[in-house]
Parts: C-alpha cells; structure tokens; sequence
C-alpha cells in the first residue's frame, strides 16, 4: 500500500464535497412517503462508497477507488430496489 502524500485539507476537502451531495438523496423523492428499509440502507451504502471512492482518488490508492466505486453502485441497485417495492405499494 501507497503511503498518502496529501495535506489533510485535501482529504477533508473530498469528503465535504461528498457529503454536500447528500442534498440530491432527498430532492428526488417526490412526496413525504416514509423511506423503506432498502431505501435507506441503499442510500446508506452509496454515501459510504462515494466517499471511499473520493479517498481512495485523493490518496491514489487504486484498490480503495475501485472497492468505493463497486460499493457505491452496490448501494445504488438497492435503493432502485426500494424505490421499487415502494412504487408497487402505492400502486404506480
């Protein structure tokens, strides 16, 4: 394994940018409908992800990239999953 040659700012930086898309999770949800358990576990899973994804760029770590990225859409196939189950439950 690489040893990271960044300034910590730099890490802080990527994962501030991650967690600042959060806001698109709930703009997409189109009424106040409780969020079901794959929805939110799969949410969960493409946060965590994304931000592997972001460190392992920044540190250039290729191995954690990739494991993020898998991770990432992983978590995007369960929360499509959930929306699914949900839109079936209401009948769309």
């Amino acid at each position: 394994m690489k040893s990271p040659k960044i300034k910590g700012h730099q890490l802080w930086i990527g994962v501030l940018a991650t967690v600042c898309s959060l806001g698109a999770f709930s703009a997409g949800h189109e009424d106040d409908a409780p969020m079901n358990k794959d929805q939110v576990e799969g949410r969960i899973e493409e946060t965590k992800g994304k931000v592997k994804e972001v460190t392992g760029k920044i540190i250039d770590d290729k191995g954690m990239e990739v494991e993020g990225n898998v991770q990432k859409n992983l978590g995007k196939a369960q929360k499509g999953y959930g929306d699914l189950k949900q839109d079936i439950q209401k009948g769309k």
